[in-house]
């Protein structure tokens, strides 16, 4: 039994606070006084009664009723239900007043009431019964507006202390005391929800496609807003919409009525379903995330930069034809010659309940099956269910599908999961349809009279749920006389008795405790299994799982363990394209189970490349979006192959299958833990069963098969369920045990197989963990749990382990904190207690580390195999004049998607891949090699095209065709629409690979024209250059020893504008230059560098120089006359500016260019130390001058200023005394910077004319940021 109504409350205006703008309400009374010890009061019950603010007004309204959900901090929803009247305000103060927006006031008589302010009547239930609801306070405000002789204390009393049954379909009739017979009726199943009309009328607002998109909406967790003029309106479309997602749940924020203060509600980032009233329409179209429903004008209104997921085909097609055939009966005879009489609308009630059906039958379609991928983890003392995502997508088809996609990921079908999971429990209409049902809808989608059939005969079953009783009794509640609330002299709502309506109140609840409780019993039972999962779409795939294909797998395997080599390779090409498909990938893993004996397999060395080879091709076809039953089948198999290297050490499969992003996937992971877990609880029941009645089934083996089926985890877990209330506490607690320790062991194996599977054979060449985007190798599951211990275990075990390997230490980090989250997220899911769990993380890194220990072996004896026999390089033919630049690197040619190399689908020879070699001609890049495939013939395969016509060449990482492995490639782009795919062999080592690229890139971009191919062809290449850079650099080296001498004598090293240093073939080429306005005074020594001898530069450093002085800003800095390299002392003309190269390497400023104008008299030394005190050590430097006036421009950063963190880190660094005297000693040279810059600008400007400076104080103090 629940209570009607927990709350009564009497809400009105509150005149006391006074406040600008809306007014505020406030709770003048409530009933009862103290809380409920189940039922906490709500709070915020003043904002919304009145969601559109506390107004008073100039006229009486009439009364009016909505719904307002609450839902507190359990997650636990408060209807409630407020009817609001006006009542006239006597004693109001002049403020007040002020705040009515009316007309002036009438002069004459006084008129008996002016203004009106609003009071509400409110009922708060748990129960959602808004029809009762309404008749209860209707019959109060009747009782008040008619002055009944009725106390209403009596009234308010009874329906506090009114006891109905929860569920069960049984009725209450009760009366408050004032005439009234009411009942109340309730549902027959909890589950399902109470609609009424609601959904009828949303589809009458909004229409089928409207509805269907705030459907998907809803399911793919977006924001959606209804607005209208109407409270009740925005409730009964929340109610409906909500109602149509059963069996799913909605689990994010849902106030049908949000009021105006809380606004700022509908800018939160998660997902929700909120109305609002129209007046706020014009503020809520300014949300860019939120799909708004326009209820009175019938529209909804998309962002654009929502991706709005829509149902898959057929089923969209099929719901939206089931939906015209219910709301549109009249549209398939439109067109009848002699249509039949008019069709009438069912009853709006049973409408209601038609659409509900459509949508129910569309989940039974969606989830059907859904039940064949639940994973049991734990029956007791609680059932843990795991569905298998991934499965049910491949299984259905709908692996790429965004919306089914997104609705398994939501929070709405983890709760259903959650909820339906459990194979023994209370049942309703949707178990019963999805396992039932389905195959029937199926072969009705093209027969409309049997899916309106179909649908009506859901409908009943929805319409009794709400109405299990027929002839229903006769209801009888007193309403107010009309135009009641219009008259002129009406006494305000009284003050209710507290005390007395207390005492009533404990009256009805003793006589209520000796009734006996009417509840009805929940019945469980198993839930049906159903069929299993189908595809969705009925589409026959054939090409890659014939027969033939999986004999020739078979003939394959059965060569390789008999060791037939020849017959092994001419089958193994054909057998690894079979692999593509996914039923010749499962034929591999059940024929390989076959050769393992005791759970080993040992073979030779052509066998183990054999099985190697087929496994990494089964492999790679397994993404994160596949069922992962392919690789769970060979995550055992790749530790029961293995083969001798040498005495004692041993290679197991999983050293070479490694290269796969399906071992990073901690998805793939749980999953395939879950199943383990799953198999094994049910072996744990199973022998228990035969264990106790071993004669039952001696008997039963004598049946014939199809009398006795093999019982399923779900349906040993079910029995289990079902007898779990009868077994004593002793026994309970020894089954919890058993399948605690049953989860911890198999923890332990995966431990085990993930430490075989994430350590590398080479652990220099960590390229799988490396590779890894952050999201895959950290956080690669759907779900989130938190991380409780094991980082903090891990890394406390690291720092004390004692092992300083450099190179391993990161891998085994990264393995162990992988394998940590790991086990910590499974055991937790899976009721593992605190103490197994840190024992798993004190127990991983040692298995890591002996692991690691053990590959070493294993890496240092593999590498003393032979070699593989490789086919022969074959040396391509040349054009005439071609020469070889790079001899060729062994490579497989990767297809490039033509199928016309391919073969395969169109028939004709498989040419590649194609085994050979990648040469680099003076001309072309070229490739010559065989077809891999023996049963092709001697062809030869060869690709080419000019080096000139390449657009793009790229480094990858791509999948080795022959080995089946990861390795390094280059992909080259022709313009003549041509791709060279290769994958470097082995044996071509990485520098190999960086000087071909080197060579390619010096024969696409030749020095000259005539070093192309179709100049230098047959003949030499004509030395036009080097005679005359002979010469010259003859002259240079004896002219710039003389200037080196004579600059050391003068303290000083030049550099002219006259010569310019260029880089040809790794000779300095001097050259005059005669351009005009280049004066003759320019004649200047030429030096390396300014402050440093030749000796001292480096090769970089001189290209460096050689780069700058050819800039375009080094000459513009000379045509504007701000100086030279540096000053001279030989100069006849004095100049006050020169260009310093200090920053030729940019470690004096990043954002400045090599060469900057500083003043003569400034060393190169003093320019770090000025450079310091402005922000990122942009100094003062001159970058233009006026030709005409002589105006300079300079820029600068700003003055750089300590900060706190500054002023911290220099009083706790250990050089605090040199860094402060370095301070004082920068400060030191920015003032003298500072009056070397103002000296020189002031000598310019006299010297251009200008005796007055007056930009002297801003230059000094006001440093232009550029």
């Amino acid at each position: 039994m629940a209570r009607l109504a927990d709350y009564f409350i009497v809400v009105g205006y509150d005149h006391e606070k006074p406040g600008s703008g809306e007014g505020l309400g406030k709770i003048i009374q409530r009933f009862p006084q103290k809380d409920w010890d189940d039922t906490p009061f709500p709070q915020g019950i003043e904002l919304f009664c009145q969601p559109g603010g506390w107004q008073l007004s100039r006229e009486r309204k009439q009364p009016t009723f909505f719904v307002v959900v609450l839902t507190d901090i359990d997650s636990d929803r408060h209807y409630c239900s407020c009817l609001t009247f006006y009542e006239a305000e006597i004693n109001l103060q002049g403020t007040k007043k002020e705040e009515i927006e009316g007309e002036e006031e009438v002069a004459g008589l006084i008129q008996p009431a002016e203004v009106f302010a609003p009071k509400s009547l409110v009922v708060v239930s748990r129960l959602d019964y808004p029809e009762i609801f309404r008749a209860c306070l209707g019959l109060i405000y009747t009782v008040y507006v008619d002055s009944l002789n009725v106390s209403l204390e009596s009234l308010i009393a009874n329906l506090c202390a009114c006891l109905v049954p929860a569920a069960g379909g049984s009725q209450k009739l009760f009366s408050l005391g004032a005439g009234d017979r009411q009942l109340i009726q309730t549902p027959l199943h909890d589950s399902l929800p109470v609609t009424g009309t609601s959904v009828a009328l949303l589809f009458q607002q909004l229409g089928i496609q409207n509805v269907l998109s705030l459907f998907c909406a809803v399911l793919t967790e977006n924001k959606v807003l209804f607005h209208s003029a109407s409270f009740q309106r925005l409730s009964d479309a929340c109610r409906a919409l909500e109602s149509l997602m059963f069996p799913l749940k909605y689990s994010y924020p849902y106030i049908p009525i949000l009021p105006a203060q809380l606004l700022e509600v509908l800018s939160s980032p998660t997902p929700f379903i909120i109305g609002v009233h129209s007046v706020f329409k014009t503020d809520i179209h300014e949300l860019l995330d939120v799909i708004i429903a326009d209820l009175d004008g019938g529209t909804i209104k998309i962002p654009e930069c929502i991706h709005l997921s829509s149902l898959p085909e057929p089923l969209l097609h099929q719901t939206q034809a089931a939906l015209s055939l219910i709301l549109h009966p009249d549209l398939e005879v439109a067109d009848h010659a002699f249509p039949p009489p008019r069709t009438a609308l069912s009853h709006s009630k049973m409408l209601d309940k038609e659409v509900r059906a459509v949508f129910l039958r569309l989940f039974a379609q969606l989830f059907q099956g859904y039940r064949s991928c639940l994973q049991l983890i734990r029956i007791h003392a609680e059932p843990v269910i795991h569905f298998h995502k991934t499965a049910f997508l491949g299984q259905r088809g709908l692996v790429e599908n965004d919306f089914l996609t997104k609705v398994l990921n939501g929070m709405a079908f983890a709760g259903f999961v959650s909820e339906r999971g459990p194979p023994y429990r209370s049942c309703d209409l949707f178990d019963e349809l999805v396992a039932f049902e389905v195959e029937r809808i199926k072969l009705e989608e093209n027969n409309p009279l049997k899916i309106i059939k179909h649908v009506r005969e859901l409908a009943e079953q929805l319409f009794k749920n709400e109405n299990p009783n027929p002839h229903m009794a006769f209801q009888k509640v007193p309403r107010p006389t009309e135009g009641s609330h219009l008259r002129v002299h009406i006494l305000p709502f009284p003050k209710i008795n507290e005390a007395r309506v207390q005492e009533l109140i404990q009256e009805n609840l003793a006589k209520n405790q000796n009734a006996p409780p009417a509840t009805r019993m929940e019945k469980k039972c198993v839930v049906p299994a159903g069929p299993p999962v189908v595809s969705i779409m009925d589409k026959v795939t054939t090409v890659f799982n014939s027969a033939q294909r999986l004999e020739v797998v078979r003939n394959c395997i059965s060569f390789i363990f008999e060791n037939k080599t020849l017959e092994t390779e001419k089958t193994l090409p054909a057998a690894l394209r079979a692999l593509k498909g996914k039923a010749a990938r499962q034929c591999l893993t059940d024929e390989l189970g076959l050769h393992v004996q005791q759970n080993r397999a040992i073979l030779d060395h052509q066998q183990f490349d054999y099985i190697i080879r087929m496994m990494n091709c089964t492999l790679q076809d397994c993404s994160s979006l596949e069922e992962y039953n392919i690789a769970a089948a060979l995550l055992p198999l790749t530790s029961a192959f293995y083969r001798k290297l040498a005495p004692g050490v041993s290679q197991f499969a999983y050293t070479c299958v490694q290269d796969h992003p399906i071992w990073t996937n901690q998805q793939f992971w749980e999953t395939t833990f879950y199943n383990a877990v799953q198999e094994q609880v049910r072996s744990l029941y199973l022998s228990a069963k035969e264990d106790n009645h071993a004669l039952y089934l001696k008997q039963k083996d004598k049946l014939p098969d199809d009398q006795h089926q093999e019982k399923t985890a779900m349906d040993l877990a079910a029995e289990q369920l079902r007898l779990w209330p009868t077994l004593s506490k002793s026994t309970q607690q020894e089954l919890v045990q058993h399948e605690e320790s049953t989860v911890f062991s198999q923890a332990i194996h995966f431990a085990n197989l993930m430490v075989n599977l994430l350590v590398p054979l080479d652990t220099s060449k960590n390229k799988l963990l490396r590779a890894s985007a952050p999201g895959d190798w950290e956080s690669g599951s759907n779900s989130i749990v938190t991380n409780s211990i094991a980082g903090s275990v891990a890394e406390s075990y690291d720092t004390e382990s004692g092992f300083e390997d450099s190179e391993n230490n990161d891998i085994a980090n990264s393995v162990v904190r992988f394998i940590t989250r790991f086990i910590d997220k499974v055991c937790t899911e899976s009721g593992v207690t605190q103490d197994h769990i840190k024992s798993l993380h004190c127990m991983i890194p040692g298995i890591v580390a002996m692991h690691i220990e053990t590959l070493e072996a294993v890496h240092r004896e593999s590498r003393r195999l032979p070699p593989i026999q490789k086919p022969k390089i074959l040396r391509p033919s040349l054009l005439p004049g071609e020469e070889i630049v790079c001899e060729g690197l062994r490579v497989l040619l990767d297809p490039d998607g033509r199928e016309e190399a391919t073969g395969g689908l169109l028939g004709g020879p498989q040419l590649l891949p194609a085994e050979g070699a990648l040469f680099l001609t003076t001309y072309r890049i070229l490739f010559r090699g065989t077809p891999h495939d023996q049963l092709v013939g001697e062809q030869t395969v060869v690709r080419s095209f000019p080096i000139a016509s390449i657009t793009k060449e790229k480094k990858i990482t791509m999948q080795n065709q022959l080995q089946q492995n990861m390795q390094e490639g280059l992909q080259i782009t022709s313009a003549s629409f041509q791709l060279i795919k290769v994958a470097f062999d082995e044996e071509v080592s990485p520098e190999v690979v960086e000087i071909f690229k080197k060579q390619l890139m010096k024969f696409r971009y030749p020095q000259s024209i005539f070093s192309t191919f179709a100049f230098a062809a047959g003949q030499t290449t004509p030395q036009i250059i080097l005679p005359k850079q002979k010469e010259k650099n003859t002259s240079f080296r004896t002219f710039s020893k003389t200037i080196v001498k004579g600059a050391k004598r003068a303290g000083k090293m030049t550099i002219g504008r006259q010569y310019l240093l260029k880089r040809r073939t790794g000779t300095i080429v001097e050259e005059r230059v005669n351009r005009p306005g280049w004066n003759e005074e320019d004649d200047i020594s030429v030096s390396d560098d300014s402050e440093l001898p030749t000796s001292t530069l480096k090769a970089s450093e001189k290209s460096t120089m050689e780069q700058l002085v050819e800039k375009a800003c080094f000459r513009d800095y000379q045509r504007l006359g701000l100086g030279t390299i540096s000053g001279s002392s030989s100069r006849s003309k004095p100049e006050y500016f020169r260009i310093t190269a200090s920053n030729r390497m940019y470690s004096l400023c990043r954002s400045y260019p090599g060469l900057l104008v500083v003043p003569q008299a400034v060393q190169d030394s003093s320019l770090p130390r000025v450079a310091r005190c402005y922000r990122h050590n942009r100094l003062p430097v001159v970058c233009w001058k006026n030709s005409r006036s002589g105006t300079l421009l300079l820029r600068s950063g700003g003055f750089h200023g300590k900060g706190v963190v500054g002023l911290f880190k220099s009083q706790n660094s250990p050089q605090a005394a040199p860094t402060s005297s370095l301070e004082s000693s920068s400060s030191i040279e920015q003032e003298k910077y500072l009056q070397a810059l103002l000296n020189a600008v002031s000598v310019h400007q006299k010297l251009r004319g200008n005796n007055t400076l007056t930009v002297r104080p801003a230059l000094a103090l006001s440093p232009v940021i550029m």
